[in-house]
């Protein structure tokens, strides 16, 4: 029973030096190791970041609040005449995307989701944030859509090369997050990004 008992000691002081030298305790499989990045997996978590990004601002934001704009308030030496509201920046990014990533998939998309903000007929926060995702998944089609052979060709509907399209779409979004932050600080909300920092 005491050899036992020592042979059990000599594992857990052999398995917690291996852990700190950073191996594993022989018989205990080694971790699978993660595939090499290519250039849909690259651009697709670049998509991911700025979908959760503004996704999670413009849930952020109260419903009533989607009409926001820094027009509707007085701010001393400021025009902000013809600015767009809150609402109006999501369906502008989710417009855009379309705009930007339907030539990489060739999906037909309806004319009144491409450029500008959207369908004037979405006026629910619930109905703007399905765009906005919709939008999204457009995204990752489209960045799966990349190869190595493709990324410097210009689609047959499109404007640009395949990986300057791809990565415009999340530098486009980048630049109406920013506004959409400010737009929650102006409304005294702390954007989801920033909470638990120092704000």
């Amino acid at each position: 029973m005491r050899h036992r008992a020592l042979r059990s000691s000599a594992f857990v002081v052999f398995a917690a030096a291996a852990a700190a030298a950073g191996q594993a305790p022989a018989g205990t499989p080694s971790p699978t190791p993660a595939p090499p990045a290519t250039i849909p997996s690259i651009v697709n978590s670049q998509i991911d970041r700025i979908e959760k990004l503004v996704m999670d601002a413009a849930e952020a934001m109260p419903e009533e609040k989607y009409g926001f704009s820094p027009e509707t308030v007085a701010i001393p030496g400021s025009d902000y005449k013809g600015v767009r509201t809150f609402g109006q920046q999501v369906r502008h990014i989710a417009a855009s995307n379309y705009a930007i990533w339907w030539a990489l998939t060739g999906e037909e998309v309806p004319s009144d989701f491409k450029g500008g903000n959207g369908p004037d007929t979405l006026k629910t926060k619930a109905d703007i944030l399905k765009f906005l995702k919709d939008s999204y998944a457009l995204g990752h089609r489209a960045a799966a859509t990349l190869t190595a052979q493709n990324a410097t060709e210009v689609p047959p509907k499109g404007r640009s090369p395949r990986l300057q399209s791809a990565t415009f779409g999340v530098a486009h979004a980048y630049d109406h997050y920013g506004q959409m932050v400010e737009y929650l600080r102006m409304n005294g909300i702390v954007p989801p990004a920033s909470r638990g920092n120092s704000n």
